[in-house]
């Protein structure tokens, strides 16, 4: 065995198939069924994903009073028309602004989780802002820990998997991997070892970096491989070989 299948083993140890299970049942559907029909990570989109049997993954960021909501972006231009970043923005004021095209506010993800109410995987990613890590991880922690369903945290920071190791450890917690990412700084030993800091129980690779000899690597020791984000047959193939499950995008919807 190498040196770094020795340390794997004591540093990033195969996760209990009883935590972690549950990640390669079914694909995810990335922010819900969404497109020209419902807004991404909207409550439409995500009953619409729940209803063809897909689990589903969606992003958060945490508003002023310290609540998880479900939005991609730092701030609402993109999907309300209106301005602010979200974690300036009360819930009040959240829940009175209108998703563009659409009836619905941005929803909390407590809301989501009970909405999907255990019928199908949960993917969370914390979408971080530097110096406010620990803010996000407590909201989402918050919302979580009484879910009774299935769910998971994810994140490209790998802070993120590292406070829920010592905070929310009850909860299955992954980390994000792409070599476009501002986190992706180390190359070689080094960002091996920046994953073994990073205590994750799985990880989600992007599928433009499949395949990887360092996925393989792993996935044959049993640490499931999620590939994100599968938009073409071509990538759909890719990731067959290379990833235990994906997280798609479906256009159209």
């Amino acid at each position: 065995m190498s040196p770094f299948g020795l340390f794997d083993r004591w540093r990033f140890p195969v996760p209990d198939a009883r935590r972690v299970g549950f990640l390669t049942r079914t694909p995810f559907a990335n922010k819900g069924l969404h497109g020209s029909r419902h807004p991404e990570n909207s409550r439409a989109a995500i009953e619409a994903a729940v209803a063809m049997g897909y689990g589903v993954k969606v992003d958060v960021q945490f508003s002023l009073d310290g609540l998880a909501y479900v939005i991609a972006d730092p701030t609402i231009e993109r999907m309300t028309g209106e301005t602010g970043q979200v974690r300036h923005l009360s819930s009040k004021h959240l829940g009175e602004v209108r998703l563009r095209d659409s009836e619905e506010t941005i929803p909390q993800l407590k809301e989501i989780l009970g909405l999907v109410a255990g019928r199908t995987p949960v993917l969370v990613e914390l979408r971080t802002i530097e110096g406010h890590v620990s803010q996000l991880c407590v909201a989402v922690r918050h919302a979580i820990e009484g879910y009774r369903g299935e769910a998971a945290v994810m994140s490209l920071h790998p802070e993120v998997p590292r406070w829920f190791a010592s905070h929310g450890s009850r909860i299955t917690r992954g980390l994000m991997l792409s070599d476009d990412s501002v986190y992706a700084k180390e190359a070689g030993t080094e960002q091996i070892k920046a994953i073994w800091r990073s205590q994750p129980e799985f990880l989600a690779i992007d599928i433009q970096d499949l395949p990887s000899r360092f996925a393989q690597r792993q996935r044959k020791r049993g640490i499931p491989i999620l590939a994100w984000t599968v938009g073409s047959a071509e990538q759909q193939a890719i990731a067959a070989d290379c990833a235990d499950q994906i997280i798609f995008e479906a256009p159209g919807w």
